[in-house]
């Protein structure tokens, strides 16, 4: 599973854009430091591939960036739905995959545009928005960082 982490996303609270970080902590119990949900759900990140924001905008016309699907991570090189119900590393830490991150009204309402609807948005999304995981060990990544077995 060779790919790396291209890029960092964060919100420091509900209803900001989300802005990149050159590096970041994944810590046990809390999730990806300073971020909005760090310690409300339980040390929880959210990715997407950079591959599928790429599909998506081809497929659509638009020229959305990876933060704009909210995202905490995005990753290239590496088929992320597989790894549902697996353990693997994001440089020293370590994750687990507990789901699917499929996309919801807000995405879709959030990116839609008068030639792209909501529902357009989340039907090419459905499948293909990314991956919920649990951090099991904590640890530090920046772009660059590999994702690994």
């Amino acid at each position: 599973m060779p790919g790396v982490i291209e890029a960092i996303n964060t919100s420091p609270a509900h209803g900001t854009l989300q802005s990149s970080v050159d590096s970041a902590e994944l810590l046990v119990g809390i999730g990806l430091e300073g971020d909005r949900y760090a310690n409300a759900e339980g040390g929880v990140v959210s990715m997407i591939e950079a591959e599928q924001v790429e599909a998506f905008n081809e497929a659509t016309g638009l020229g959305i960036s990876a933060a704009a699907t909210c995202r905490n991570l995005v990753t290239r090189g590496v088929r992320l739905n597989v790894l549902v119900g697996k353990r693997f590393k994001l440089g020293d830490a370590i994750v687990e995959c507990f789901e699917l991150c499929e996309p919801c009204a807000s995405l879709g309402a959030r990116l839609a545009t008068e030639t792209v609807s909501a529902a357009e948005v989340v039907k090419a999304f459905t499948h293909t928005a990314g991956i919920r995981a649990r951090i099991i060990a904590s640890g530090s990544i920046e772009p660059g960082t590999p994702v690994s077995d």
